[in-house]
Formats: structure tokens, sequence, C-alpha cells
């Protein structure tokens, strides 16, 4: 009956029983029993060496790894983990294949996002009687500070408790241009992170910039529709229920929700603490495969100047060759 194994553990096998003293079957037999070949067996023995040289390589690389998949305190996946490689002083390229390859030799993983529950409503084709649907999902069409993508998420921790989070991204850059984290729901921490925004960006807004959002009865309100209005930008609204027509601020909160952990948080102030450090890390730490490989602040000075930021060394593959 053939040994049910890998290949390498039946050649183990068998050459731990060839060096038993009461062994009494050859070699060709033992590999006709394990179901390998005697020409396999051997050159497996005569590349141990080989073999050795290849795990002390892979154990090294995995430590670069696990390093780059600790930074921050954020966890990583294969592409997180070779953009951070890459943004190391110096650099370091690793396959992104062998990058995956040792994760999962070495039981490495990372959190996978579960596909959002809403993109199955169909009845999501309404236009909101407030403003109409001027994005038109054209999210990368028009340039930085063109349209800025706005909504609002929950945050559970501790025993049932809640704060609100408020964001406005820009769609182009992927940039968190301004945030607010709340313990109301009140209309008023919305107004603030569109004050907060003219503050640190107003410079750079233009009479054609888009503000995007869903039908929420915040951005319905007449405080922020004058607002907006006050602030030269124009209002564009999601089709109703239509999570697509915001989907990159969608997905801006679940990886973000992903990547930290409030769950033990006992206090509003705690939360706020982990957010910033997080919102520091995104715009200039957490490097984006479509931006490329950038960080969302690294790909805007790249658009602005067009210096790339990243020396593209060798990979340590190619060196070896």
């Amino acid at each position: 009956m053939e040994i049910e194994a890998a290949p390498s553990d039946k050649y183990l096998i068998i050459r731990d029983i060839m060096q038993r003293d009461n062994n009494m079957l050859n070699i060709a037999r033992l590999c006709n029993i394990s179901g390998v070949s005697r020409s396999g067996y051997y050159n497996w023995l005569s590349s141990e060496t080989t073999r050795h040289y290849r795990e002390e390589q892979d154990r090294k690389d995995f430590e670069l790894i696990l390093t780059a998949y600790k930074f921050r305190g954020f966890d990583k996946g294969a592409r997180g983990i070779y953009m951070r490689l890459l943004h190391q002083k110096p650099s370091v390229v690793i396959n992104i294949k062998k990058i995956r390859r040792l994760m999962t030799k070495y039981r490495l993983k990372c959190p996978i996002r579960k596909p959002n529950p809403y993109r199955r409503m169909a009845k999501a084709m309404e236009t909101s009687y407030v403003a109409p649907n001027l994005l038109n999902r054209e999210f990368h069409q028009h340039g930085p500070r063109k349209v800025l993508l706005t909504d609002i998420t929950y945050l559970l921790y501790g025993d049932g408790k809640k704060s609100y989070m408020s964001s406005i991204l820009d769609a182009f850059t992927n940039q968190l241009l301004a945030y607010v984290v709340s313990n109301s729901l009140q209309v008023d921490f919305v107004l603030e992170t569109v004050n907060n925004l003219i503050r640190d960006h107003g410079i750079s807004l233009r009479a054609e910039t888009l503000i995007n959002s869903d039908q929420g009865s915040h951005y319905k309100s007449i405080k922020f529709i004058q607002l907006v209005k006050d602030s030269n930008l124009r209002q564009s609204m999601s089709r109703k229920a239509n999570c697509w027509d915001n989907a990159p601020q969608e997905s801006f909160y679940g990886h973000m929700k992903d990547e930290i952990d409030i769950r033990h948080c006992q206090t509003h102030e705690e939360i706020m603490e982990i957010i910033d450090d997080w919102a520091d890390y995104y715009n200039n730490e957490r490097y984006q495969w479509k931006l490329a490989k950038l960080s969302p602040n690294e790909y805007a000075e790249y658009v602005k100047t067009g210096v790339y930021t990243i020396s593209m060394p060798r990979s340590k593959d190619a060196n070896k060759r």
C-alpha cells in the first residue's frame, strides 16, 4: 500500500529506515512501498546541502516579511508587504509570489475583508431630490481635488458602545483630507468635517470640485447644503442605497475596520487616539498598489512634481542568478 505523504517526507522516512541496524529492506523495496522512484530519492540525498541553504534563505526572507507585516502594528497582505519592503531604507525587493509562498509556509495570515452585503441590493437606481448624481462613478478621471467623497461609519467598542466617524477622501489620490470622530450622530460633526477640509485644503479646491455622499439625512440637511454652497463646492449624491456610487469611500472604511482593533477600548478618547494613529499611517505609510505602490500623500506629491520616490533595486532572487 502506497504511503500518503509528500515525497520529501517519504524520502526522509526511507533514509531513517536505511540507517537502522535492524533494517532488512533495500532502497529499491522501500521506494516501491513508498511510491517514489530511486532516482528521485538519490537526487533528494544529493541536494541536501542546497535544501539547507534554501531553508536558511527562506527563514531570513521571512524575517524581513514579518517585520514589514508588523510595521506600525497593522496587518498587511502580500502586496502591502511588498510595498513596505520597497519603502525601507535600503529598499528590498522580494518577488510577490515568494512572499505569498513564505506566508503560506510559515502560516502568516492577513484578514480578508468579506463582501459588502449591500452590494446585492438591486433597488438602487433612484436619484436624490436634494442633489443629482453628478459624479456618476467617475472617481479617477478628473485629477486631484476635483472629486471628494464623504460618508459616516459607526465604531463599535467596549460593551456595545458606539462612536461615529465622518471623513472626506480625495477620489483621485485616495488621501484622507479631513475626518472627525464623534460620540454623537448630531449633524454638527459632519459640518465640522467640511470646515476642517476648507481650513486645511481650501486653497487647493476649485469651484468645479464635487463632494459626493450617500442620501443620508446629514447630507440632506439645510445646514450641510448651505455649507457646501458657501464653500463653493458642488454637491453630488449617490443613487438611493447604491454603495457602488461611493465605492472608494466604502472600501476605505472596510480596510480601516480590518486593520484597527478597538474591541477592548472603554472610552471615546481611546477610540480617537487609535483613529488618529491609523489616519497618519494611512496617509503616509499605507502603500497602495493602484497608486504606483506609494502612499496617498506620496502619490499626491508624485502627481504634482513627477518625481517618483522609490528607487527599485534588483530583486533578491535576481541577485542569485
